[in-house]
């Protein structure tokens, strides 16, 4: 599970890259991926955790100062 993001559970997606012919090979979307440090709210701790960058952006995870 190294490339999901430990918030919304946001993964790998997997689709079709289409040349100018229409040839059809599959090819990976990776998610923006960032290692914060982040402030559990509940306990106060601090953990490292594997975040999308729209999680941090919409407030989901308080970094760590």
């Amino acid at each position: 599970m190294a490339r999901v993001c430990e918030v919304c559970g946001k993964k790998p997606s997997v689709g079709n890259k289409v040349s100018h012919a229409n040839n059809k090979t599959k090819r990976i979307w990776y998610p923006n991926l960032q290692k914060f440090r982040v402030v559990n709210e509940k306990t106060g701790t601090i953990k490292r955790m594997k975040v999308c960058t729209r999680c941090l952006r919409s407030g989901f995870v308080k970094k760590a100062v």
